[in-house]
């Protein structure tokens, strides 16, 4: 009987071993993985900070840069960025992190949807014609760069930092991240104005000679002409399509020209032209959000282009009755 104790307590002994053994070298995983993880995301936050401090210095400071040199540098960034939104998706995220993986993961795609923007209205911005709009546009999303800052600095990185406190892991903290470095100075129009009027062969003239001027030609809900006077009724049998034809009516060509449709004052779609040649017309197609009912009144807009002086014929009111 004491040897069978004796057996029986040694075997006991070695499970609590295994056990013990197990559960650390489960640990020691885990603590790997977390520290893997941080080391992963702090890596790419380094290099977005490397990237975005070259992206504003070439805003403030472009010197001797062409404006097909300065587009393409932007190209260049928007590119870099979209590795950036790759790598965070491609994370190996430990189960502790998934809600810090979610916020992360937010953040760059707001950085990469606003440097995409960005970088697309950017030789427009360096033209001579549609700058106003197009620099407009590029403040807008330095908004957008400003509020992943924010989330990051006040979700994603305490979330992680959270995570490898509550098991244990210091020194792998990740780092601060800010990609606009002066928001008060960068979601101002005026200041990135004043940065790409300085880029060689710019401009920022808002305006050329000669006569500007848009005219809509048509509108159509799936095929079926708008009048502009009396009611024309269309079937619903699908989602809404209008279809609005503008021309170019001016003597030179016009870049980044906005075409809206209002439906009873509510909320306002739109679709943009990249570019329209002198005498050439255009047809874009604006998908309603909803099906409307009954009659309603759809307000279509082309909005004038800088320089514009005879503006009628930019917008036409519609009485519509869908079945």
């Amino acid at each position: 009987m004491l040897r069978r104790g004796a057996a029986l307590a040694a075997g006991l002994l070695v499970l609590i071993l295994v056990v013990l053994g197990v559960r650390g070298c489960l640990n020691a995983r885990k603590h790997r993985a977390l520290s893997d993880y941080a080391r992963n995301v702090t890596q790419i936050v380094d290099e977005t900070e490397q990237r975005s401090k070259a992206f504003f210095e070439k805003l403030e400071d472009p010197g001797s840069l062409s404006v097909t040199e300065f587009v393409a540098e932007v190209n260049a960034d928007r590119s870099a960025m979209d590795g950036f939104v790759a790598r965070v998706d491609g994370l190996d995220t430990p189960g502790d992190m998934s809600n810090a993986q979610d916020s992360l993961e937010l953040v760059y795609e707001l950085r990469g949807s606003a440097m995409e923007e960005i970088a697309e209205q950017m030789s427009t911005a360096l033209g001579d014609v549609g700058s106003e709009k197009a620099t407009e546009k590029i403040a807008k999303q330095m908004s957008v760069l400003t509020a992943s800052d924010v989330l990051y600095a006040e979700v994603a990185r305490p979330e992680i930092n959270g995570v490898l406190a509550d098991n244990g892991i210091e020194g792998d903290d990740v780092p601060k991240s800010v990609f606009v470095p002066d928001p008060t100075e960068w979601l101002d129009e005026s200041a990135i104005v004043a940065a790409l009027g300085s880029v060689s062969g710019s401009s920022t003239e808002s305006e050329v000679p000669g006569v500007h001027g848009l005219g809509l030609l048509g509108t159509s809900v799936n095929g079926t002409e708008l009048a502009a006077e009396g009611t024309t009724s269309v079937t619903a049998e699908e989602t809404p399509e209008v279809e609005v034809t503008v021309q170019n009516q001016g003597e030179s060509t016009e870049n980044g020209i906005t075409v809206s449709v209002t439906v009873s004052g509510g909320e306002t779609l739109q679709q943009d032209i990249a570019s329209l040649e002198a005498g050439v017309e255009e047809t874009v197609t604006i998908p309603l959000a909803r099906t409307p009912k009954g009659e309603v009144t759809l307000e279509v807009e082309a909005e004038p282009v800088p320089g514009e002086e005879v503006s009628e014929n930019n917008e036409a009111s519609y009485t519509v009755v869908f079945e």
